[in-house]
């Protein structure tokens, strides 16, 4: 693995790992009041994006870390929906 794949890798667990808290709270309260339903729909939406790029570009790191943050962000916005 290049330096370069290493780094995009680490990004991609850094960013993910980021959601994995919200996720939790929001699944484990039912409670995502304080969360804005335009932010969450955007996020989904540029994520899913980014996705697209990534595998039109074969760039694996892209692809890892958007895939599994748009499913976690994916269950925020569901959460969201369904609890407000």
């Amino acid at each position: 693995m290049s330096w370069i794949d290493f780094c995009g890798y680490a990004a991609a667990a850094c960013t993910t790992a980021a959601y994995l808290p919200q996720v939790i709270q929001a699944w484990r309260t039912r409670s995502t009041r304080d969360l804005s339903v335009g932010m969450l729909v955007v996020l989904n939406l540029g994520l899913a994006l980014w996705l697209t790029y990534g595998l039109a570009l074969g760039d694996r790191p892209l692809v890892a870390a958007n895939a599994v943050t748009l499913v976690l962000a994916g269950t925020v916005l569901v959460l969201k929906l369904r609890h407000g």
